[in-house]
């Protein structure tokens, strides 16, 4: 008899939590939630209306604008995996550039932006069957998740992930820029007043830096059937 649980993976950017997420919510039959699409689809709207760029940052427009932010997911069958949808349109593609990387994790460090999207997370993790992956997943939104995965690897590791992804998409892009990115929103992350990037005392660290996807896979599955029976 197996049973459903909720499945929190945090850790830093360019980890690969949102691939491991899908692939055992795929496995399992469970809903996926990428945490970091809501952020980034608030930053992408925080951007077309001049709240936030690389100079300026008017926190407060933002704020007195949150309610006018729909967010929601809407799956893709030929994709495999839900898309994000920002005010009734598909941002899937406009959220992924390194302009927003740039900017999401100032944007994500906002206490009343954090507010309204855990609260939202909350919501659709209220009846468990879920996997959901972001910053403060294990921390914050689900502090009593059945398991908890911390994700890790070196900052040039993850770089180059990144680097590749974005290149076989087609953006132009250097690694210089990409590594300092993610040295950067390590840094605002990590250190942000509302629920910093930390690991919870009961999660488990993964470090992927030399690791394939199929070993990764097998490992954590192994962890989540512990859970499940």
């Amino acid at each position: 008899m197996t049973k459903k649980i909720t499945i929190a993976i945090d850790g830093f950017s360019s980890t690969g939590k949102s691939t491991i997420a899908k692939q055992l919510a795929k496995e399992l039959g469970y809903i996926y939630v990428d945490t970091g699409a809501m952020y980034r689809a608030v930053t992408l709207y925080a951007m077309q209306r001049n709240y936030v760029s690389e100079n300026h940052f008017n926190p407060n427009d933002l704020i007195t604008d949150l309610s006018n932010i729909s967010l929601s997911f809407t799956f893709n069958e030929n994709l495999g995996f839900a898309e994000m949808f920002l005010n009734g349109i598909n941002v899937e593609k406009e959220i992924r550039t390194i302009e927003v990387s740039k900017l999401v994790s100032q944007v994500a460090a906002i206490s009343e932006v954090r507010k309204k999207l855990v609260s939202e997370q909350q919501e659709m993790g209220k009846n468990k069957g879920i996997v959901m992956d972001g910053r403060d997943i294990g921390t914050v939104v689900f502090p009593d998740a059945e398991l908890k995965l911390f994700m890790t690897a070196s900052a040039d590791k993850r770089a180059t992930r990144r680097y590749k992804e974005l290149i076989e998409r087609g953006d132009k892009v250097n690694y210089e820029e990409i590594l300092q990115n993610v040295q950067e929103r390590d840094r605002i992350d990590s250190t942000r007043e509302d629920s910093p990037l930390v690991m919870a005392h009961d999660a488990i660290e993964f470090d992927n830096s030399d690791m394939g996807l199929k070993e990764q896979f097998e490992r954590i599955m192994s962890l989540v059937t512990d859970r499940i029976h």
